[in-house]
């Protein structure tokens, strides 16, 4: 299954998360060279840079997105990484919905994320956000 993740902000942003998923070995092997993103008509440039990762069915989702988590926690500021699926599923995730989460909430907020990612979190297609984290917290948008 191919998943792409868009960062918001840098070129440089997606390259840390690029940097940091390569330093999984378990998804060393699934991480392709990065694309930038398609810029928005009129626009001068890219504002995120798209990470490509090509999974086996039912492999490595847990772990793609506890990387995920686990990176937006070290950043400052707000950022957002936007899964994307095949079918065109996105699971967005945000910084502000992470930050001071416990070891064990991000554990639950990795495998909310990997169950979108792997259609069982009722809906196909559109766009989904995990479950909130069950930290008082999370911002009411839904992202986590």
């Amino acid at each position: 299954m191919e998943i792409a993740l868009e960062v918001s902000g840098t070129a440089a942003d997606a390259y840390e998360l690029r940097r940091w998923l390569r330093d999984d070995p378990d998804l060393r092997p699934a991480v392709v060279p990065l694309v930038p993103a398609s810029p928005a008509p009129g626009s001068m440039g890219a504002i995120g840079t798209i990470i490509e990762l090509l999974l086996q069915p039912g492999g490595l989702t847990v772990t793609l997105a506890a990387g995920v988590v686990a990176w937006l926690q070290t950043r400052r500021g707000t950022q957002t990484v936007t899964i994307t699926k095949p079918d065109g599923t996105q699971v967005v995730v945000t910084s502000e919905g992470v930050r001071g989460l416990t070891p064990q909430s991000s554990g639950e907020l990795a495998q909310q994320v990997a169950r979108a990612l792997e259609g069982h979190a009722g809906r196909t297609g559109g766009h989904q956000t995990p479950e909130q984290a069950p930290d008082p917290q999370t911002p009411d948008s839904g992202s986590s």
